[in-house]
């Protein structure tokens, strides 16, 4: 198997801040794709192949999985069973050859890669183009924690911390990569400095989603004046444990342009980058900041 060039992101919170850039020129379509991810590497790719090839035919040119998309285990440590080589390895290549089949840039919410721990993975979301070629990666910094007395999850568990916030250009302007429990953390977007589209693939519990998904993911819309993909796992999986789902499509202003509740599908929304620089011109927010990390 041909290994691909994925560079390692060690080192301090690093900020990417970038001047403003001439978005594209006319509209485009994404995809959102739900899934209800289980135990089984293979049958979830599966999955995962059949509904890209329905979001190319729905028009989509960029296309986004969500968390965990490759495996949800029956336990926490089945991810580090199924942990891949940065760069080499079956959900990697598949990545890669659907792009490339697709010709669309394709992010693939969440792969266990492997880290100096043998006992941990790097939650690590990797973009490729429509080449096939893997053009960036981002470690997952916030790692979920909760404990209600009946609901018990700790990722730093089995996920080791990542350590710089990333953001990649592409045809379809700057996108700013997070996962999951970095949707809380408003400073992560904020180092991003100036993107146009958000991703935020995920697995929200039905718990903490029911009640904090949608304004979340709306606020981190509006404060950033930037187009939300959030890619989500919506459904109850094998190991009785129920995600959330409604993934979403959600703009500058703040509407929510297409959604799915639940079950395996597919979310198709078109972006309009005129109308994006429309709601930036009429209320410069991002241009009025006057108070900056140090």
């Amino acid at each position: 198997m041909q290994s691909m060039p994925i560079e390692p992101l060690p080192g301090p919170l690093a900020s990417r801040d970038a001047p403003l850039r001439q978005l594209p020129s006319g509209p485009f379509r994404v995809a959102a794709v739900q899934t209800v991810s289980g135990p089984d590497v293979a049958s979830n790719l599966a999955d995962c192949a059949a509904l890209i090839a329905e979001a190319v035919d729905g028009g989509a040119r960029l296309v986004g999985l969500p968390e965990y998309f490759a495996i949800i285990g029956m336990r926490d440590r089945d991810k580090v069973a199924a942990r891949e080589i940065p760069g080499d390895g079956p959900i990697q290549q598949f990545l890669a050859d659907t792009a490339r089949r697709h010709g669309v840039w394709l992010i693939g919410g969440s792969v266990p890669l492997a880290c100096d721990d043998p006992d941990k993975v790097w939650n690590a979301s990797l973009v490729y183009d429509d080449r096939g070629n893997a053009v960036a990666r981002y470690d997952k910094i916030h790692l979920f924690g909760f404990d209600n007395g009946r609901e018990k999850y700790s990722e730093e568990r089995t996920i080791a911390h990542g350590s710089r916030v990333v953001a990649v250009d592409s045809p379809f302007g700057r996108i700013g990569l997070s996962i999951c429990y970095d949707l809380r953390f408003p400073e992560l977007y904020r180092a991003l400095g100036d993107v146009d589209l958000i991703f935020v693939p995920s697995a929200f519990t039905e718990t903490t989603g029911a009640a904090h998904w949608e304004p979340l993911l709306r606020a981190r819309a509006i404060e950033n004046l930037a187009y939300v993909v959030a890619p989500a796992q919506g459904g109850v999986h094998p190991n009785g444990r129920e995600t959330h789902g409604h993934s979403m499509v959600i703009d500058p202003w703040g509407r929510i342009l297409a959604q799915r509740a639940k079950a395996p599908g597919v979310v198709l929304a078109d972006i309009d980058p005129a109308s994006q620089r429309e709601v930036r011109t009429m209320l410069p927010a991002l241009t009025h900041r006057t108070l900056h990390s140090v």
